[in-house]
């Protein structure tokens, strides 16, 4: 066998064998304990990377244990197939993003198969086939009706140069990642979906998911973001209208010595017209537009604004204040004006020192008299309150309620609980993603399409190019349609939906692939969902799995559901990461491309050994999956990726633990082909009361089987169960399988069971390795069909010795015993053992000689 053993014969024999065999296919079965096992599918991009093979066996060694622990296991897999990459792709390769899809998940699919993870493809989904993005535009319907979509205006980064509109990923520094323009800000009307509906829900729930890491729901919280304080109303000076400002921190107020718009804020240029900042005003809010939001409103960015020539008169002070647009101050957050108290705010200090703004103390600490006239920063913490009116002197908190209050009383203001989540915009200008099912009639306005015509399909014959926004307004056939309601000439809706919306019910629809009646069959669902375990990585944290909890609510509140959430736990792993190699003259490296002196092969200069971090294409620091199978198969690719670090750290690659992973398994294989025959025999029954020569190890064994199990079950530590697979390997390998005629039958029990216990805990790891060793010890059925081992505690927790008993220094007999056995212990089980009665034969005893734990000599004297 080639290095070892012919594993590509070996994967490809038990891959054909499960595929013909539909061995992962899962029904619904009321009567046994269902597990429903997903990781997160894939984009299409081509080729499997470390990443997945990371991902998806980690899920694979789930599976493949808990379908040998009885449970009923639904283990799918599909395509994310929609998004901005495949039209790039079609743009850049000359083909249609439809065909470069398909032809890339045929190939993952292939890959996947061959890394033999145990998916039920039966239930395969891919998101750009009309027999699933269908259900997804008829849900979206279904929330248009309850509501939950609407349509609005919003800004958007846009480049005038394509004339489309670009996604944050694609706004490099301000610059368009195509031509390199400048990006931006522009208004344009999108649809969204009221995600703020379930703000609170969503927010109070996350207590419920007790199988989360603590660290996701935190990213949740914060994201969701509720600040319970109060809205406050500040009137305008010299004309109608008035500024509204959200606060938590109401008793600050009386420190409000200015106010800040947003550039964005409807009211940031009007309040400018007609005076002599008008000018200046409207020159930085264009230059806002081009500006990154987030990164514009960053801790560490200069503070930068203009005032806009308008006051507004502070309520409680009843004091005029002048109102300024900054860049820190962002519209989708609270009102999008806030009230800048510098004594109490370091942002609004920094502000106010920079344009030499008021700076009057509303809240002190309590055992300390600041100065105000010479404040080196705003203090930010709770305390007592100063310059306050009638509340001067009163704490924080008690303040708080109290201002509250007031303004209440006053009606110039009232509490409010605020959220830093919006609702989430849908609206794609791009080809290749799902059609919102809209219609728009002169007439009738705004017309849902009828259910009876969905899908709405995508048009295969078009043109797709960089410029000009979406591709589907070019498309006449698409676009030209008759109002459903008046039969008068209309138009198609041509955004198209965010991938996420995908993304975010995937999982139900895997419980019901082949439903034509629904999204999904209620049977089916209820049965199947929650998701009992989910795993991937911990960039989805926010987006997906937070779209994917609000999906699930709304679904469930169109009464399809009955779970409240979609994951029970979640497992986000770590990523896999190795050194890089670049060379002076030829930049980054990939590994066989620098020779073992760190050379470069192209120029022979010595490379640059960089810090290890994650794998990417661009700092070529990958290793693929495909040379991996190649050199040593999938078993090894799977047993390294597991061993070298428990699954939520990160992996680093090393490729002398790839080589030890696969001399590991060349190892068990030559255990069993050096006792084969014996191992394919008929074994003795002996119970391991009786086990003597063998007792060690078959103890080892069982304490392998309750290590092996909690660390899978328990908390996913697969390293150190390979490491306990590992150490019992070592212990056959060392077990002395000749010994003498009378315990030959134990030493030949101990070993089968400590083999065949090897393989079925190895065999979630290296599934075909296992199976075929497993075969070629005589067994017919699937190794997969045999059920987990199990293991008796009074076995594993015993503490025993094994006494030798001799009879004038021959050894007759062996006794287990208990460790705390004392002499006249084991001198009378020595005594009263059958087979050292058998030896006696009543003959007188001379003496016995004990040597405590461990012998027991009986001295007769003369010859039998």
């Amino acid at each position: 066998m080639a290095r070892g053993y012919d594993f590509q014969a070996i994967e490809a024999k038990w891959q054909r064998v499960w595929e013909e065999s539909g061995a992962f296919a899962a029904t619904e079965e009321p009567e046994r304990r269902k597990f429903y096992l997903l990781e997160m599918y894939p984009y299409p991009s081509g080729r499997i990377h470390m990443g997945h093979v990371r991902n998806y066996a980690i899920g694979d060694v789930l599976a493949r244990f808990l379908r040998m622990r009885g449970y009923n296991v639904l283990h799918p897999m599909g395509w994310d197939s929609f998004g901005l990459p495949a039209e790039n792709a079609a743009i850049e390769h000359h083909t249609h993003p439809a065909k470069w899809t398909n032809d890339n998940i045929a190939y993952m699919r292939t890959q996947l198969k061959r890394m033999g993870f145990s998916y039920d493809w039966q239930r395969e989904i891919t998101c750009s086939d009309p027999a699933y993005y269908r259900w997804g535009q008829w849900l979206f319907l279904k929330l248009y009706e309850k509501g939950l979509v609407y349509k609005k205006s919003s800004a958007v980064n846009w480049c005038e140069v394509c004339q489309t509109v670009l996604a944050n990923e694609q706004v490099e520094g301000g610059l368009c990642w195509r031509d390199g323009t400048s990006v931006v800000q522009k208004e344009l009307p999108g649809w969204f979906f009221r995600i703020t509906a379930y703000a609170e829900e969503l927010l109070s729930s996350l207590d419920n998911l007790s199988g989360w890491p603590e660290p996701v729901k935190v990213m949740q919280r914060n994201w969701i973001g509720k600040s319970v304080g109060a809205e406050v109303c500040f009137p305008l000076a010299d004309r109608e209208g008035a500024l509204t400002i959200f606060t938590t921190r109401q008793d600050t107020l009386f420190g409000a010595t200015f106010m800040v718009l947003a550039p964005e804020h409807p009211h940031a240029l009007a309040l400018a017209q007609g005076t002599s900042q008008e000018q200046q005003v409207r020159a930085f809010i264009e230059r806002m537009s081009r500006e990154d939001r987030l990164q514009r409103t960053a801790a560490d960015v200069d503070k930068a604004g203009v005032f806009t020539g308008a006051y507004a008169i502070n309520p409680l002070t009843r004091e005029r204040i002048p109102v300024w647009i900054g860049n820190f101050v962002l519209l989708e957050y609270g009102t999008g004006a806030i009230m800048a108290v510098p004594s109490n705010d370091q942002r609004d200090f920094e502000f106010a020192q920079k344009y030499g703004l008021p700076i009057r103390l509303a809240v002190k600490p309590v055992d300390v008299d600041p100065d105000e006239r010479h404040l080196q920063q705003a203090y930010e913490g709770e305390g007592v309150l100063v310059n306050s009116g009638p509340f001067t002197g009163m704490a924080s908190q008690q303040a708080r309620e109290a201002i509250a209050d007031f303004l209440e009383r006053e009606a110039i203001g009232k509490r409010t609980v605020n959220y830093r989540l919006r609702d989430w915009g849908i609206s794609r200008q791009r080809y290749w993603g799902n059609p919102i099912p809209i219609i728009y009639c002169d007439g009738c306005k705004t017309v849902p399409v009828p259910y009876r015509d969905l899908p709405v399909i995508l048009p295969q014959n078009i043109q797709i190019t960089i410029k000009g926004g979406s591709p589907l307004q070019k498309v006449a056939e698409f676009t030209d349609v008759l109002c459903p309601r008046c039969g008068a000439p209309a138009r198609r809706e041509t955004d198209t939906m965010d991938t996420f919306v995908d993304s975010s019910w995937y999982f139900l629809r895997f419980t019901s692939p082949k439903d034509e009646d629904g999204p999904v069959t209620p049977a089916h669902v209820n049965y199947w969902m929650p998701v009992d375990q989910y795993i991937g990585g911990i960039e989805h944290a926010v987006l997906h799995l937070l779209y994917a909890r609000f999906f699930t609510k709304t679904v469930r509140d169109l009464g399809m559901i009955a779970v409240d959430e979609p994951f029970r736990r979640l497992l986000t792993q770590g990523m896999v990461c190795k050194e890089t190699h670049r060379c002076p003259e030829h930049g980054f490296r990939l590994p066989e491309e620098v020779d073992a002196s760190s050379c470069c092969r192209t120029c022979g200069r010595p490379v640059q050994i960089g810090r290890i971090e994650k794998m990417s294409k661009s700092k070529k620091n990958v290793v693929d999956p495909e040379d991996l199978l190649a050199q040593y198969g999938a078993d090894t690719a799977r047993l390294f990726c597991l061993f070298a670090a428990p699954p939520e750290r990160d992996l680093e690659w090393s490729d002398q633990g790839v080589e030890g992973s696969f001399r590991f398994l060349c190892r068990i294989v030559r255990l069993i082909e050096d006792q084969e025959e014996l191992l394919k025999g008929p074994n003795p029954s002996i119970p391991f009361q009786k086990l003597i020569a063998g007792r060690a190890l078959y103890r080892k064994a069982q304490q392998t089987i309750r290590r092996v199990t909690e660390d899978i079950e328990d908390d996913f530590h697969f390293n150190t169960a390979i490491s306990a697979l590992m150490e019992l390997a070592n212990e056959i390998g060392r077990f002395e399988l000749v010994g003498s005629a009378d315990d030959a039958d134990e030493r030949r029990v101990a070993y089968s069971y400590a083999v065949e216990t090897l393989l079925l805990l190895l065999s979630p790891f290296a599934p075909h390795l296992c199976e075929e060793l497993w075969e070629r010890l005589g067994h017919d059925g699937s190794i997969f069909q045999a059920p987990w081992p199990s293991y008796d505690p009074a076995i594993i927790t015993a503490e025993e010795i094994v006494v030798v008993v001799q009879i004038d220094g021959k050894v007759r007999s062996r006794l287990v015993m208990p460790a705390d056995a004392d002499d006249t212990a084991m001198r009378g089980a020595a005594l009263a053992d059958e087979r050292v009665k058998g030896w006696l034969e009543d003959r007188p005893i001379r003496k016995v000689v004990v040597v405590p734990k461990k012998l027991v000599n009986i001295v007769i004297g003369g010859v039998r």
